[in-house]
């Protein structure tokens, strides 16, 4: 009986040029994070644009709908879709600003389910941390910030 190949995930796959750009290892890097860090939003029933949204409304209460979309880079058509289904949730409140904007505040509930991701994020964090060794937290955010 013939042998068959191993499955292309158990051996050695050359990814040359792939592997030389930082680009791909970026998006590696952010793919190996997000696997680990956002099953914990998960639970919660938060995205990670959720979150960020979260975070930017809780440091900017009242900040209006684009500027809360533009820190993030969110488009705007998304980000209506996203803001939806956190008021429906109870998560945000949109209080009108004039006719055509809208300040947004969260909630008590939002204020509590941001806790609580928050603790899991720096959970994750401290994770991360441990991978990257002595100094590496500093010096990797220093070099992302460069990219950004």
């Amino acid at each position: 009986m013939a042998k068959t190949a191993a499955p292309a995930t158990a051996r050695a796959i050359n990814l040359a040029p792939l592997d030389t750009y930082i680009g791909y290892a970026v998006r590696r890097a952010q793919i190996s994070i997000s696997d680990d860090c956002t099953r914990d939003f998960g639970a919660l029933r938060l995205t990670p644009a959720q979150f960020g949204v979260l975070c930017v409304v809780a440091g900017n209460p009242g900040l209006n709908q684009s500027g809360v979309a533009a820190s993030l880079g969110i488009q705007r058509a998304n980000f209506v879709v996203l803001i939806n289904r956190l008021q429906k949730r109870g998560l945000v409140d949109r209080r009108p600003m004039d006719r055509r904007s809208y300040a947004l505040h969260l909630s008590a509930e939002g204020a509590a389910l941001l806790k609580r991701a928050v603790a899991a994020q720096n959970a994750c964090d401290a994770l991360l941390e441990a991978r990257l060794g002595p100094g590496g937290r500093a010096k990797l955010l220093r070099l992302l910030a460069r990219l950004a």
